[in-house]
């Protein structure tokens, strides 16, 4: 399965609300296990389900109406703690966007870490975006890394990424991946400084 990540073209689910916190995304209680699996089903849990374990039906992961590979957000999302566990759980749940008008720092590292691409937009756009899926939940958002764009309704935006990670990310390479990648360039420099 590739990893990589150019573009996406796909439908949303709208969490219009700021500032959550990684405990929100996931709960401390779930960060037991070590491997990147099955975080997914519990991806915002106590705003998910009841505590006999039912789905909150006016909970939008539990609302059929959306779905799609992109997550949009409200401003400051994935502050608190620095678990990586919240990009895992984002994107095991099946998202490979997320959306917002601002990240925390080290939860959009680790996202971007974790093969999960954050979307810097303007709280305008942001805004823009909400209205369109209120309006018509089936409008799709595309984003574009190669080109740093993000369109919705016929408008767009571009949104800065690391020139490292954005390579990374269009070739689905970790750190280790990318090295190997530029094996023969480093063993030429060895060649040359000796």
């Amino acid at each position: 399965m590739s990893k990589s990540i150019n573009k996406i073209n796909s439908t949303t689910v709208p969490l219009n609300q700021e500032n959550v916190d990684t405990d929100q995304i996931i709960p401390a209680r779930f960060l037991k296990a070590t491997s990147r699996d099955g975080f997914g089903e519990n991806l915002f849990r106590d705003w998910r389900y009841n505590s006999d374990g039912t789905p909150k039906k006016d909970f939008v992961l539990n609302d059929p109406t959306y779905n799609g590979k992109i997550l949009v957000a409200g401003k400051n999302f994935g502050c608190g703690s620095s678990r990586e566990h919240a990009a895992w759980a984002i994107k095991d749940a099946g998202f490979d966007v997320v959306v917002s008008s601002f990240f925390a720092d080290i939860f959009k590292n680790n996202a971007l870490n974790n093969f999960l691409l954050p979307v810097t937009v303007s709280e305008a756009f942001l805004q823009k975006a909400f209205a369109a899926i209120q309006k018509d939940p089936k409008t799709t958002i595309a984003v574009d890394l190669e080109s740093q764009t993000i369109t919705v309704d016929g408008q767009s935006e571009k949104f800065e990424i690391n020139n490292y990670k954005k390579t990374c990310l269009l070739n689905g390479y970790d750190d280790i991946d990318y090295l190997l990648s530029i094996k023969g360039e480093i063993e030429n420099f060895e060649k040359i400084a000796k």
